[in-house]
């Protein structure tokens, strides 16, 4: 059974790469996972927006990205843009929790988990004092669109 997932995954993704080339969609986008998270953050206006390496700390992802939204329906704007943008890399969520009550949604994509609070949630649960040991990414400034 797993073979045939497998075989029908792999031809999807041989459809999708030829579409892409003949409509000359050939830019290869080498930018990290958590940047691309943290721009679909961005784009639906998401504030205090953190990133943490735990590459050194623990073994169970690489990467933490931390935000706020200031209501529900915009926590999970911003939880669905993230999964959007990283989906068209390829990068599927193996989990995303708490989306219904919209008050902290989590992202498991594995290497990243995204972490989507409202202000009140994240002062409660505090994974910036929990994961200290995590070195904090400098996000860098987005170009200006030419």
């Amino acid at each position: 059974m797993e073979t045939q997932q497998d075989d029908q995954l792999q031809d999807q993704l041989e459809l999708e790469t030829a579409t892409q080339l003949e409509l000359g969609e050939t830019e290869i986008d080498e930018r990290p996972n958590w940047l691309v998270a943290v721009r679909a953050a961005e784009d639906k206006k998401a504030t205090n927006i953190k990133v943490l390496d735990l590459r050194e700390v623990t073994s169970f992802t690489d990467f933490f990205v931390i935000c706020n939204g200031s209501n529900p329906k915009q926590i999970q704007a911003i939880s669905d843009e993230i999964q959007m943008q990283l989906k068209e890399r390829r990068e599927y969520a193996s989990g995303i929790e708490g989306y219904e009550t919209g008050e902290w949604v989590l992202g498991d994509y594995l290497d990243l988990i995204v972490h989507v609070f409202n202000e009140k949630t994240r002062e409660f649960y505090d994974l910036d004092r929990l994961w200290r040991d995590g070195k904090e990414v400098e996000i860098p400034v987005e170009a200006p669109a030419a």
